[in-house]
């Protein structure tokens, strides 16, 4: 396959209701939608997932669209290619910007899929018809949200996430668990605590959490490794697991019982699908974590899902908990807690290019023989 045109839409979206962490609170979402061409009329799309400013990780929308336009699309028109694989291997002369790279890789795997007339979950090997759907609720009030739990258990989620932060965390846990003593439920806390803070997590294994997501700085693996030691909850890196290095330093060092597979923070489809390998090999249980994308990443996080250590409901929900109208048509749905995996090729959604440009603060096209 020789690529002919890459164009990039850096779109904004309001969120249905703002999503609030103890970082920072997101009303707005900015993305950068990636549509790659081949010589013979086929196509493929993917997803930047870094946002505006730096406090998730340290790549933004603006960086992203940096080393996107400067550095990774020139290499992509460099050769032929056989497989996404190679493209993923093609950009590893570069350091880092994961989230960038993995925009341009998904391109590549959903145009490879539909070039191969299956379904992107057909082509990377899972085997699911369907897959769990879970929810996130956001820092807020107590009251609040545990009212957001009530109103997502209804709609017929069976995981539900909440975000803690050392003033918000234990009582409204324990309200949230002795309404729902059966929930599975799991804390996230975006790295909000630090080992000094090691007696108020201790508190929370009376709880019967799911997990405890990433409480330690978002670059640590030696104190969570240390912090685990003393919690019978298993800890979950997120923020962490940046590489399949990163994944393979955690499980030697004890770092984490559970981790979160996200397509954008590893750079790519092809090193989520050798982390979920990896994990497998070591009892390590996955799941899939969302950063409130559109329905092409939410498409791609569908597909990751059905490989078989993807065991714990993933940040898989509906696209109406987001948006009030997504890119994709048609948008996720979630029925008694599941979600379909689509059948037909590549990622199963077409997306609504016409919605896309309305909603582009900025586009770019890129040709094999600019």
């Amino acid at each position: 396959m020789r690529l002919e045109k890459v164009e990039l839409f850096l779109t904004s979206m309001e969120l249905v209701q703002p999503f609030r962490t103890h970082l920072e609170t997101v009303k707005d979402r900015e993305s950068i939608l990636i549509k790659v061409t081949d010589a013979d009329g086929y196509s493929g799309w993917g997803e930047v997932v870094a946002f505006s400013t730096p406090w998730y990780t340290e790549e933004t929308i603006e960086t992203a669209w940096h080393m996107l336009t400067d550095f990774f699309v020139p290499v992509v028109f460099e050769s032929e290619w056989e497989s996404p694989r190679e493209w993923s291997a093609a950009l590893e002369r570069f350091k880092r910007n994961p989230m960038a790279k993995a925009g341009l890789e998904m391109a590549a795997w959903d145009l490879f899929a539909k070039r191969s007339g299956v379904s992107l979950s057909s082509y990377i090997g899972g085997d699911r018809t369907t897959v769990k759907a879970g929810i996130v609720v956001s820092v807020d009030t107590p009251e609040r949200m545990l009212s957001m739990v009530g109103e997502r258990l209804q709609e017929g989620y069976e995981r539900v996430k909440v975000k803690i932060e050392p003033h918000n965390d234990v009582e409204m846990l324990k309200m949230i668990k002795s309404a729902y003593p059966d929930l599975a439920l799991l804390a996230d806390a975006n790295s909000a605590y630090s080992l000094k803070d090691a007696e108020r997590l201790i508190e929370l294994d009376s709880l019967g959490l799911l997990m405890i997501e990433q409480p330690l700085d978002s670059d640590d693996i030696v104190e969570h490794a240390e912090l685990q030691k003393h919690l019978s909850t298993p800890i979950c890196l997120d923020e962490s697991i940046v590489s399949l290095q990163d994944a393979k330093n955690a499980i030697m060092l004890g770092s984490c019982r559970v981790m979160s597979i996200k397509i954008g923070r590893v750079g790519g489809l092809a090193d989520a699908i050798a982390i979920h390998d990896l994990c497998e090999e070591n009892d390590i249980p996955v799941w899939c974590g969302g950063m409130l994308e559109t329905g092409i990443s939410r498409a791609f996080n569908i597909a990751l899902a059905t490989l078989p250590n993807f065991t714990i409901p993933g940040d898989i929900s509906a696209s109406s908990r987001y948006w009030k109208r997504d890119v994709t048509i048609p948008e996720v749905t979630v029925e008694n807690g599941e979600i379909k995996v689509p059948t037909e090729p590549g990622i199963g959604y077409q997306v609504d290019e016409v919605y896309v440009n309305q909603i582009s603060k900025r586009t770019k096209t890129i040709t094999n023989n600019t």
